[in-house]
């Protein structure tokens, strides 16, 4: 049961840092970035942007190391779903403007607004690393890119981090840093883009 308990924790701390009341309305400190940064920020939102469909396998790495794995499907704007892989239970639908959560094990949902949620970024219409959302950390190394994000009027909620592949340029994964500094990665493999999604895979589920 705590290991069931820890991993429900984990999938949600992919979706929702918790913030604690003291640093929930902390101010974002915006990055320094150069032009040529500024350049790559904006590459980022048009690619990202014009993503109508992805289907991926993904592996969440927890804090502690643990891992699962599963098939992840984003149809934009406003909806995804993570189908963690057997023995796991878990399963996380976004669509109508709400994230489920369900734990199948105990017959367990829980709702979240999407626009609470880091992810909801990636689901947005309009996808602007700007305005709501504050870039405070820029790296490009290697081949990759990490641009770290916060909402703009309340940093201490937690940090996203994508992770993209800058030719071509595509997402690889993001890291979630919630308010008490657990870290939470999630790997995309075998990714495709664009192509029929069934809509079925996004009917938010429900407790029996």
């Amino acid at each position: 049961m705590m290991n069931r308990s820890f991993f429900r924790a984990a999938a949600l701390a992919a979706l929702l840092p918790v913030a604690l009341p003291s640093m929930a309305f902390a101010q974002a400190i915006p990055a320094q970035l150069r032009p040529a940064d500024q350049g790559w920020i904006s590459r980022i939102e048009d690619a990202l942007g014009q993503v109508t469909t992805l289907q991926a396998r993904f592996r969440q790495t927890a804090a502690d190391g643990s891992t699962t794995v599963g098939t992840a499907t984003l149809d934009r704007p406003g909806r995804m779903r993570f189908d963690y892989d057997k023995p796991s239970p878990l399963l996380l639908v976004a669509n109508d403007g709400r994230v489920v959560f369900q734990d199948r094990s105990v017959d367990q949902v829980t709702t979240i607004p999407l626009d609470r949620t880091p992810l909801g970024l990636l689901l947005r219409p309009d996808l602007k690393l700007s305005g709501d959302v504050t870039v405070t950390g820029f790296e490009h190394s290697n081949g990759q890119i990490r641009v770290q994000v916060v909402r703009t009027q309340s940093a201490g909620e937690g940090t996203l981090t994508l992770v993209l592949s800058d030719a071509p340029l595509g997402l690889l994964g993001w890291t979630v840093v919630d308010a008490q500094g657990r870290t939470t990665t999630i790997a995309l493999s075998d990714v495709r883009l664009g192509g029929t999604v069934p809509q079925s895979l996004f009917v938010l589920p429900k407790a029996d």
